[in-house]
């Protein structure tokens, strides 16, 4: 059982993805730089880094750009099912372990007005594939198959299990 403090600490770490990665690789990558980012700074606490990216048709859909960028993505997720990958990578001192989940989430048929009144809360702006499920953009979703938790950002019941061996 965890009793301590959490402390969250946002790392400045180069996220340019290796080439040749996809999908949960990716999400695995850039929860380990974000780890070992801080590890020295944080040598005797336990670190957990996770990274959580959209991918329809393995094509990451990032943080739009733009409001052109954001009605793009959001276009294209439209009718569709993609998948939300989450890396988490945990460390203590010398011991790491890195692990991915990945859920299924469907979209409903989206109009053009449905689209511009979401992009229109400002919501999708700091998203990865321009939507935040335990927002308003959970309004956009059909279904999901697999972990909620993980489309928010962190697969917390598989985390506990995880973190167990530390």
């Amino acid at each position: 059982m965890i009793t301590e403090d959490i402390v969250v600490n946002p790392c400045d770490c180069d996220e340019t993805i290796k080439e040749g990665l996809v999908g949960r690789e990716i999400a695995e990558y850039l929860s380990k730089i974000k780890g070992e980012a801080v590890k020295e700074q944080f040598s005797d606490e336990i670190i957990v880094s996770a990274d959580t990216i959209v991918c329809l048709n393995d094509k990451v859909l990032g943080k739009p750009k733009s409001r052109e960028d954001a009605f793009s993505m959001l276009r294209a997720l439209s009718g569709n099912t993609h998948s939300v990958f989450t890396g988490v990578t945990i460390i203590k001192g010398e011991k790491e372990k890195t692990f991915s989940q990945e859920t299924k989430v469907t979209f409903y048929d989206l109009s053009d007005e449905e689209i511009n009144e979401y992009i229109d809360t400002n919501e999708c702006f700091d998203k990865a594939g321009s939507y935040g499920i335990q927002g308003k953009g959970g309004l956009l979703v059909k279904g999901i198959e697999g972990d909620y938790f993980n489309v928010v950002g962190l697969p917390v019941a598989k985390l506990k299990r995880e973190l167990s061996i530390f």
